[in-house]
C-alpha cells in the first residue's frame, strides 16, 4: 500500500502544496471507495465501515492507585525524586503520575495505571525492566525541526 501511495501521489511531487494535497485526496477516495480489497472479500473499506458504538470520553479519567502505593509525578524530563536521588522513569510519562508498590525491603514494582513498568531497586536508584536491564540508551525527545 505504501509503495502504491508513493507512486500515485509523490512520484514526482506536485508543484505546490494545494496540488499535492489534491493528489492525496484523490488517492484516499479511490483507495477507500472504489478499489476492492482482498482482505475484505473484494469489498471497499467504505462499504464495510461503521462508526463505533462506544463514545470516546472528552477527558480520560484520572489514574488512581491503591492507598499503599507511593505515588510520584514524573517531571517533564522523565524522572522522579526518591529520597533526594534522581530516578529515571521515562520522558514519555512526563507530567503523569506513577505508582510504586513495595514488594520487598528496598524493592518496588513500578506502575503506570495497571501497566507494570519494571522493578525499582532503591539501593542503586534504578528501575529494572522485564529483561533485567537497569541502563538504557539516553534517548531525548525528538526536536521540533
Amino acid at each position: 500500500m505504501h509503495r502504491t501511495l508513493k507512486a500515485e501521489t509523490a512520484r514526482p511531487p506536485s508543484q505546490d502544496h494545494n496540488a499535492q494535497q489534491g493528489r492525496f485526496d484523490s488517492f484516499l477516495h479511490f483507495f477507500n471507495h472504489e478499489r476492492p480489497h482482498e482482505a475484505l472479500g473484494q469489498q471497499t473499506p467504505a462499504s464495510v465501515y461503521h462508526p463505533s458504538e462506544r463514545t470516546y470520553p472528552s477527558r480520560l479519567p484520572k489514574i488512581e492507585y491503591p492507598g499503599h502505593f507511593e505515588v510520584r509525578r514524573v517531571s517533564r524530563n522523565g524522572g522522579v525524586r526518591w529520597n533526594s536521588n534522581w530516578v529515571c522513569v521515562s520522558h514519555v510519562l512526563g507530567e503523569e503520575y506513577v505508582g510504586f508498590e513495595e514488594v520487598d525491603d528496598g524493592l518496588w514494582e513500578v506502575f503506570y495505571g495497571p501497566v507494570r513498568l519494571g522493578r525499582f531497586h532503591e539501593r542503586v536508584s534504578k528501575i529494572e525492566d522485564d529483561r533485567g536491564r537497569k541502563y538504557r540508551k539516553n534517548v531525548l525527545p525528538m526536536s521540533p525541526d
